[in-house]
């Protein structure tokens, strides 16, 4: 009689597959390396990938849908080989002008940006709700779509997809569009420094306060300084609250819409991205999601390969 663990564990190791995930390892660790050179986190995403690849038909299926998130990182990672300034110019005093003469608030014959009145107003029950905020900002859809791949496979591919397309738009602007984030010139002026790293700017308030290094270890990482425009922070609340509520989530989308709030203000409050940012970040959710689903119901081709990644989950 045949045992089913056994034909369960032949099937996870075929030799076709396993040969195919190797190539793909391999591939991808090479790749890297020549793009931006040997970094201890591509070791971890291959392992956390293979791991759940192998382990069970369940894990499988989830790391399936998971490698939506995946191949989001790796192109995200990859722009460091291709930083959007050799492109196009930076906008830095433009951007600035704009904000100030759009959202300006006077105060004592001066104009300032809303970044600015902040800086100088900020406290410290405002540094640790906004800096709690601004972590969410991956943790929250990395979380809602494990919680839909358990409820509903196809609504968590759909918003998957979603997030996918909101960045694929956001990176194309980055590159048309390159811009300075207020904290640069708060630090630097409106002199363009195309190796500026990363900067926590007023998130180091919430790693000073906790005695931690997260969000320097987070910028430090950052792929480009002048991808502000828009705040890709901003868009991705906007399409969990939306799926939220497509698939009746009840209370749990007002405690997302709070999420969201507080990471628009949190974007602004900390000197990462002007109003016109997170304005930006919003445009680019509502095209996301408008696309996607206009996609899906009048494309054929684009229908026909949402439903074969479905079947490879389900």
């Amino acid at each position: 009689m045949n045992n089913p663990s056994v034909q369960q564990t032949e099937s996870l190791f075929a030799f076709k597959r396993v040969l195919l995930i190797a190539a793909i390892t391999v591939a991808y660790l090479l790749l890297a390396y020549w793009l931006i050179g040997f970094r201890i986190d591509e070791i971890y995403l291959v392992v956390f990938f293979n791991v759940l690849y192998f382990s069970s038909t369940l894990s499988r299926k989830f790391v399936t849908g998971f490698s939506v998130f995946i191949v989001f990182w790796i192109i995200f990672d990859f722009m460091k080989a291709a930083p959007n300034y050799l492109f196009n110019t930076v906008h830095i005093e433009s951007l600035y002008q704009t904000e100030k003469k759009l959202f300006g608030i006077n105060t004592n014959s001066n104009i300032l940006t809303p970044n600015e009145y902040w800086l100088i107003h900020h406290n410290t029950l405002l540094d640790v709700l906004t800096g709690t905020f601004y972590l969410s900002w991956m943790p929250v859809p990395l979380a809602f779509a494990t919680y839909l791949f358990f409820k509903n496979r196809m609504a968590s591919l759909h918003f998957s997809l979603t997030f996918f397309l909101v960045n694929l738009i956001g990176f194309v602007i980055y590159y048309i569009y390159p811009a300075a984030p207020p904290w640069y010139i708060q630090q630097h002026g409106f002199d363009f420094l195309p190796f500026t790293k990363g900067n926590t700017a007023g998130l180091e308030r919430f790693d000073t306060y906790f005695n931690t290094d997260v969000f320097h270890s987070l910028y430090n990482k950052s792929s480009n300084v002048f991808a502000a425009m828009p705040s890709l922070h901003s868009a991705y609340p906007v399409i969990v609250l939306y799926h939220a509520i497509k698939n009746k989530l009840g209370k749990v989308c007002i405690l997302l819409a709070i999420v969201m709030l507080g990471i628009w203000f949190s974007a602004v409050y900390n000197s990462h991205h002007y109003v016109l940012d997170v304005i930006a970040g919003i445009v680019c959710a509502l095209t996301a999601i408008c696309l996607f689903t206009w996609l899906v119901k009048n494309n054929r081709t684009i229908r026909k390969l949402v439903q074969t990644f479905a079947r490879n989950i389900e």
